[in-house]
Formats: C-alpha cells, structure tokens, sequence
C-alpha cells in the first residue's frame, strides 16, 4: 500500500508471517479463528492459502499433527490465545511424543502486561507452558524477527527427530508496519530442513555381522518407517533377506499385510523366540513390552528375554532406552536401510528353513481360525463381523485412508484389517490417546484427495464428534463408521452403588449417532447386519460425500481396556 510517491510501499506482521509460510511451501492452515488471529486467517484465505477451519482447537492440532506424518512436512495449527492455545496443546504434545513433525501458532496477550500480571485479555505466559511439552518453543516480538521465528520453528520441527514446536505471537506484532522490500529481505527459505544423517560404516558392518549369525531373525517396523518414506528400499531389504517382519500398527501397508514374510499373524510367537531384532523406525516402548517380559520370553514383566537387538534410530539417546541395544545404527531411516542393503550385497543367506517353517506354520494357523470366526454372522453384529465389512472394503479400495481409534475398536481393527499401501493406516499412536479421530480425517482427505474411512468406537467419536460439521462444511469424501456398543468397552456395566445413575461407563442406548451427521447435510446410516453396513460404505465410498454409519454391535461386545487390561490397576486386583 502507498500513500503518495514520497512514501515507501510497507508491510505489516501479518503479511510477513504468510509470506514466510509461503515461501518454505506451506498450502494449508488448521486452525480456529478468534482474537488475535481471526484476521490472519482471513488474509491467509485471501492470500491463497487453504485454511480448515474446526470447531475445537485440539482437533485442528491433531490435523496438523498428522498432515506432518503424512507429508514430512511441519503441518501448521493456528489458534487464539490463552484457552484456545491450551486446547491446542494437547496436540502439540501428542505430536512431540509421536515424533509428528507440526507447528503451534498462538495469538498471545502482550508481553509487558503478562510479566507484570496486570490481568490482559486471556493473559497467560504461554511460552513457558509450552515448554515442557515440545520440542522447541519461539516467541517473536518484532516483525523484523518473523522470518528467523519462522524458519527455526520449521527447523527445528522437521530436523532429527521430528516433533511439536510451539510460536507465540503477541497481538502486537500483527500491526506492526515496515518496509516492504526491508521486511522481504527478512525472510528465509529454509534449506535442507532435515538432512540426511548417514551412519559410521562400522555401525552398519556390526550390525550385518549380528544378522548373519542369527538363527532366528526378526524384522519389527514402526511408524518411523512409514514416516521415512523409503518403501522400496525396505521391501528391498525384507525381501533379499528373506527375514520375516513384524509391522507396529502405522507401518502395516509398507509391505502389503498379505505378504508372504509377514509375521502379524505370529506375533505372539516370534517376539519370544527371535534371537536378533533389527528395529527400523520403532522403540521399545510400552508398546513393545519395553523390551522385556512375557511377551519376549522372559520370566517377569521386568526379565529380558535375551535376544539382541539392531535398532536403527535417528536419535542416539534412544538406545539402551530399556534393554541394551547390541548394535545402534544412528542416522536417518533412508540413509540406513539403503547401507544395509549396500552392504548385505546378492550373496546373502536366507533365514535357516526351520525358523521360516516354524513361523508359516503358526501364522497359517492363526489366519484359519481368524478367518473362521470371520465367517460367522452372529445377531447382533460384534466386531468381528462388524469389521470383516471393513476388511473387505479396504481390499477392494486400497488408497482409501483408514483412521481408527477407540479401545477394542482400535484393537480388533488392527488385527482383522489388512492395510496394502504405505502411510494408509493412521491411528492412536505412542500415546494411545482418544480423541484423534475426525481431526486425523479432516487431515487425511484434504492432504491426500482420496477417501477416507474412520472407524471409531462410540467412546471414542465422542471426543472429536462435533467435526462432522466441518467434514460436512468442506464437502470432504469421509465415512465414519462408529461401532457403537452402547459404552465405554461394553454398555452392560451395572451401577456398584445401586442408585438411579447409570454406570460410568455405560452411554445413552441405541444412539442414533447417524443423526448428527444428516443435521449437517451429510447422509446418515442406521446399520444392524453386515449387509447394510457393507452398502452404507460402498454407497460412502463411490459418492465421496460425508457418511456416517452408526453400525450396532451386541453390547456385550467388549474387553475392559482392550488388548491392555495389564494397565488397568483394578483389574490387576482381580487376578
């Protein structure tokens, strides 16, 4: 803008700060509109970004999170000061544990009130809360600083071990003017934001040596797999190994679950009988036993089963986190697989016939009588059959994104449903946490274009249900299919004390959860038998509008905490 010749053109925070998005790449904003950022959301409208606006924070942090996972690149949240940031951090911490590479932008109470505790508008030291929660923290003060702020934050979230970085912006500095051409000279493109970390060959030759002289090889894929992006190289190295592999629940598609080498359906059999582990992308964490225990033959949740271990890991604070690690190989993902493979050469030795034998022998086992149970039709439907209709769907349209969540309805979805494709399968996570669900897939259809099928426990839509508005708002091509048991777990639990009150866990019977979603112009399915449910997700599928398919289980269906009962102290009390 130019107010007569003698004036130079000027600039202001809140243009800065879009043209220093822009110019590092980002396209779209999650986020929720309010003081102080309801303008710069606009001008992000306007100035071309795609801007998703939710109905809460953490759900719009969630999104960001996972649109991270998704692209590699740090996905952007925008919220208001004070309790909007708080809402938001939730996300932002699930992001840092998960390592989600995202960024928090907050609106924030000005600086000089909040140290002085003057009582500003939502005043709050947000920067100091953050702190703990992430894996850094800025906070700009001049508009002459947005681009450093800007270009640290993508940093820092993208490099290493990826995570949460959290941006506070005081109101002040969206007003503030400058040069034009002075304030674009402050910008920065970052470049390399997550260079390759190659590791020492010796790291590499020691682990090679370990897997040569292994009887019993075992290969355990995580979610940092996934989010590496280096699928062939990995399917190359399952493959000329001939090792079997065990993915973690977001790493399932890397290589199809049909694959002849996968070991999901022999879980429980090759974590304690492996003697060498070659972790890619995973930790031993709760999620693997720590390392140690039961399920890794060990005699006590606190004995080591005595395998070693391999792990390839970016962080090298990481090893010996549980059990010692025999042979760490620190460095990126890509970078490590591919001198594996440089280094394995065509000459190496497959796996001894006896452990191959051994593991077909249990997975083909354990698949006949999966497959048994599949088949049944039991009235009312129960997550068996319920999600055999999801596995078959799944199958027949194999770039569809599938987000899950819930207790059994996250447990029993991971092992009935075979993921074919990478970075498909996009759930709970490190944490465990509900309440990802319809942020997760506002996310995945606007970062992938294609459709997207949520499968939830009616507990767990719970948390995040009011986005089927905005699923419905930008016409997104969403099927929500909520398995709905009438409870947390099961909707049979009686109340202990006798009175009037239902028990704690125990929700509203035969909710037509399918209504919220036509209250918005979306369609809405009632379904009690597999036959409707199978044509609610085609219908869903082929039309690509906002579906909703509340699909009714017998409300006995259900394990207290799921596959986790182990954590549950009361039912420990029980035993």
């Amino acid at each position: 803008m130019t107010n007569n010749a003698e004036t130079q053109v000027q600039t202001d925070g809140f243009h800065l700060i879009l043209d220093a998005l822009k110019l590092n790449g980002v396209n779209t904003i999650y986020g929720l509109p309010g003081i102080p950022v309801t303008d710069f959301t606009r001008m992000a409208q306007a100035e071309g970004l795609r801007v998703i606006s939710f109905r809460h924070e953490q759900n719009a942090g969630n999104a960001a999170a996972i649109a991270g996972f998704m692209t590699g690149k740090p996905g952007i949240c925008v919220t208001v000061s004070a309790p909007g940031f708080l809402n938001g951090l939730t996300a932002l911490a699930n992001a840092t544990t998960n390592c989600f590479p995202m960024i928090l932008i907050s609106g924030s109470s000005e600086r000089e009130i909040v140290d002085l505790q003057q009582g500003d508008y939502e005043e709050m030291d947000q920067l100091a809360i953050a702190k703990p929660l992430c894996k850094a923290a800025f906070r700009v003060l001049n508009a002459e600083d947005i681009g450093v702020g800007i270009a640290r934050a993508i940093r820092a979230a993208a490099s290493g071990r990826p995570g949460g970085v959290y941006l506070d912006l005081p109101a002040k500095l969206f007003a503030q003017n400058m040069d034009a051409e002075v304030g674009k000279s402050t910008l920065i493109k970052v470049v390399d934001p997550a260079p390759r970390q190659i590791p020492a060959p010796d790291a590499i030759k020691r682990a090679l040596d370990l897997l040569k002289g292994a009887k019993k090889p075992l290969i355990l894929l995580g979610k940092g797999a996934a989010y590496a992006q280096a699928d062939a190289d990995i399917r190359a190295l399952v493959e000329k190994t001939g090792i079997p592999y065990l993915p973690m629940s977001m790493a399932k598609g890397i290589l199809p679950d049909t694959h002849e080498q996968s070991a999901s359906a022999a879980r429980s059999y090759v974590l304690p009988e492996a003697d060498v582990v070659l972790l890619i992308g995973a930790r031993l964490n709760w999620l693997l036993s720590h390392g140690k225990g039961k399920t890794w033959g060990g005699k006590s949740h606190k004995d080591w089963g005595g395998q070693k271990f391999i792990q390839i890991d970016i962080a090298a604070t990481e090893m010996d986190s549980n059990v010692r690690i025999d042979a760490p190989v620190v460095g990126d993902i890509s970078s490590c697989v591919a001198a594996l493979l440089a280094g394995i050469g065509n000459n190496w030795a497959k796996p001894p016939v006896e452990w191959l034998s051994a593991v077909a022998e249990r997975k083909n086992k354990n698949v006949a009588k999966m497959a048994e149970t599949l088949a049944k039709d039991p009235k009312p439907m129960n997550f068996h059959s319920a999600l055999n209709v999801v596995r078959d769907i799944v199958k027949a349209n194999p770039d569809a994104m599938l987000v899950n969540e819930g207790a059994n309805a996250l447990d029993f979805t991971r092992s009935i449903v075979d993921m074919y494709k990478p970075r498909k399968r996009l759930d709970v996570g490190t944490w465990g946490v509900m309440g990802i669900g319809m942020g997760f897939a506002v996310a995945a259809a606007v970062e992938s274009g294609e459709p997207v099928i949520a499968i939830e426990g009616d507990s767990a839509f719970g948390f995040s249900g009011m986005e089927v508005e905005t699923i419905c708002r930008y016409n997104l091509p969403v099927c929500v299919v909520i398995l709905n048991n009438n409870g947390v777990y099961r909707g049979t639990d009686k109340n202990l004390g006798g009175g009037a009150d239902v028990a704690p866990t125990v929700f509203v019977k035969d909710a037509r959860y399918e209504k919220l979603m036509e209250a918005f112009g979306g369609v809405g399915v009632y379904a009690t038998t597999p036959a409707e449910l199978r044509k609610g997700m085609e219908d869903a599928i082929k039309s690509r509008k906002p579906t909703l398919i509340n699909a009714i289980i017998d409300e006995t269906a259900g394990t207290e905490s799921g596959r986790i009962t182990s954590l549950n102290p009361a039912a420990a009390l029980k035993k």
